[in-house]
């Protein structure tokens, strides 16, 4: 059983992220737990309200939420009926990142499925505020589907890697599903100025072999130290359609989170993107 949140603000963006999760895990069973987080709308319309009214508000505005959140459900079950899923709501008097890290450990998550932006929809951005939040502070996989992104599930995955982390089983066991279910190619992307390896870079690439079994792996080397330019022009010359990176302490991926730099660094993030954390959850 893989469990998914995903988080709506009932934006078109998170409602293709959803249509998204649902091909993508389309042969798995699973649990969806959609969830609309309101308290920071709830705080920056009542500054000025007495507590009575207040509660008030906070009450007809969950009522509201679940409303639209049931309609939300509905269009689930009416695109994708699959026997396999099960889908649940519930509107959250929290902020995102907090109901997102309450929810990894309470229910016990596999991972969380967004959408790259929300209702404001920033063509010069890559990542919204909220889904930035979320991928830099949630001890938990996040898996960003861009805006408008109505391609095929995995076929051709991209994992840069130095082949220096130790790997978390369960984050590399989704990884496995995910790419089993479609037959995907899975490349191991490593970026040095020196190709030979040291002997515990060996025993964790050839850990991440044994955890993609039976799928189809390869591992490519390239000159260098730019690993921004090496991601891009494998993306464009190999199609990949679905890229993976780990975010862990003092990795690229957490300066790139850290710094607010992905569009500054020039990631083209056209394509969905699983944030493993290798960090304490």
């Amino acid at each position: 059983m893989i469990r998914v949140l995903i988080p709506t603000d009932f934006s078109e963006n998170a409602c293709n992220a959803i249509r998204y999760a649902m091909e993508l895990l389309k042969y798995q069973k699973c649990e969806f737990l959609v969830i609309h987080c309101f308290a920071d709308d709830v705080y920056a319309n009542t500054m000025e309200m007495s507590r009575e009214f207040f509660d008030l508000y906070k009450d007809k505005t969950k009522e509201a939420i679940d409303r639209s959140l049931q309609g939300v459900i509905a269009e689930m079950l009416e695109i994708s009926p699959n026997p396999k899923h099960n889908y649940e709501y519930k509107a959250v008097f929290a902020s995102l990142v907090d109901a997102c890290n309450e929810m990894a450990n309470s229910e016990d998550l596999d991972f969380i499925i967004m959408g790259t932006k929300g209702k404001t929809d920033n063509r010069d951005i890559t990542f919204g505020s909220q889904a930035l939040q979320v991928a830099k502070y949630v001890k938990c996989p996040v898996l960003m589907v861009p805006v408008a992104y109505h391609k095929n599930p995995p076929e051709n995955i991209l994992f840069p890697t130095n082949y220096m982390l130790p790997y978390k089983r369960r984050e590399l066991k989704l990884l496995n599903i995910l790419a089993r279910s479609f037959s995907a190619r899975m490349q191991f992307l490593y970026l040095s100025r020196h190709k030979v390896l040291s002997h515990r870079q060996e025993d964790n690439k050839r850990f991440l072999d044994s955890s993609m079994d039976p799928n189809e792996v390869s591992h490519s080397y390239m000159v260098g130290d730019h690993l921004t330019t090496a991601i891009n022009k494998k993306m464009e010359d190999d199609d990949i359609n679905f890229l993976v990176m780990v975010n862990s302490r003092h990795s690229y991926m957490e300066s790139v989170l850290q710094d607010s730099t992905i569009d500054t660094m020039g990631l083209s993030l056209k394509i969905p993107f699983l944030i493993m954390q290798n960090l304490p959850r």
